[in-house]
């Protein structure tokens, strides 16, 4: 009788899912968030007070719009999961850090109402909300968006500076290495953060060690930021060179510009990149060689943003074509 009933016991198949964890989705975006938050705060310490109110204008403001929207749409409020935070932080932190903050409150109105609760909410949206924000940003106030100012100590806008990857686009390389002292010189601000730019293309260290926190955790896999970085310094290295092939600098393109808060916190969006391993590889790659060609034949000097959106948007033809055989039939 006792035999018979562990049986039962062992035959027993309860209700799905079968296979259960502590993770959620509030639980991931807030650790994305922590995640970021080393390079945000070195952002704020490098360019100062303007760079803290760009953040904290693209935070409130994705959160504000998403409250309101979903109370408009009847819909249960969402905003403690953490998402919308995540979004108005990305947003700002592709952004100069003296830009408006009507700007950034703009963008991060488009990036929530239309890229996300557009397309019916979290987990629905086929692009980057972050990117799309950017996007329409860069289109409406190119200027403002590609104008970056040294602050002296008080606060004063003394003169404006080009980026790294715009002195590189206007002037050339020889240009952007007597600008920084020398390659080694070049290197050390890239990789420590002490350079131009938007508030997240500061720090690759910060923003590395960030994106390797988020692999530990299992919330992205390595394969996309590697290939994608490791795709632009390969392309960059080829044709990149003003000497011909194989003289380009790819330690410069793969630090340079917003190549790795993007590899490492856009491109790897669950929502909007293939489902499957090998479909993460070719977004990647994809998204790595239209970087480059953006950045080495385009009219802007960078291009992981519209790289990433234009991947987003071949998403759903990638997974057609890679999703695995079911056990016993035919492709």
């Amino acid at each position: 009788m006792a035999e018979t009933q562990i049986k039962k016991n062992v035959l027993t198949v309860s209700a799905s899912p079968h296979i259960r964890c502590d993770e959620s989705i509030s639980k991931i975006m807030w650790s994305v968030n922590l995640a970021l938050a080393p390079a945000g705060i070195f952002g704020i310490i490098h360019f100062g007070i303007p760079a803290l109110k760009v953040i904290l204008t693209g935070i409130i403001s994705a959160v504000v719009t998403e409250y309101i929207i979903q109370k408009i749409r009847k819909k249960p409020v969402t905003i403690s999961d953490g998402s919308a935070f995540l979004t108005g932080f990305l947003l700002a932190m592709c952004l100069p850090p003296d830009i408006p903050p009507y700007m950034v409150a703009f963008g991060s109105f488009v990036a929530i109402a239309i890229a996300k609760e557009s397309m019916g909410g979290l987990g629905y949206n086929i692009f980057n909300p972050a990117h799309i924000g950017r996007a329409v940003l860069m289109a409406s106030w190119p200027v403002a968006m590609t104008t970056w100012s040294k602050l002296t100590a008080s606060g004063v806008d003394v003169v404006t500076s080009a980026t790294p990857l715009g002195i590189l686009k206007l002037q050339g390389y020889s240009k952007l290495v007597e600008t920084f002292g020398g390659t080694g010189s070049l290197y050390k601000a890239l990789f420590l953060g002490t350079r131009n730019g938007s508030i997240g293309e500061t720090s690759t260290i910060l923003l590395v060690l960030g994106g390797l926190f988020l692999i530990y955790k299992r919330y992205i896999n390595w394969e996309i930021p590697v290939v994608m970085i490791g795709t632009v310094g390969v392309l960059t290295w080829i044709f990149g060179g003003s000497a011909g092939f194989f003289t380009g600098d790819p330690v410069f393109h793969m630090m340079a510009g917003g190549l790795v808060i993007g590899a490492f916190f856009m491109a790897t969006d669950m929502v909007t990149v293939p489902m499957t391993n090998k479909g993460q590889i070719i977004f990647a790659l994809g998204a790595g060689a239209l970087t480059s060609l953006i950045r080495l034949k385009g009219g802007y000097p960078e291009g992981v943003c519209y790289s990433i959106l234009l991947m987003n948007s071949v998403t759903p033809l990638i997974d057609k074509f890679t999703q695995p055989v079911k056990f016993g039939t035919r492709r």
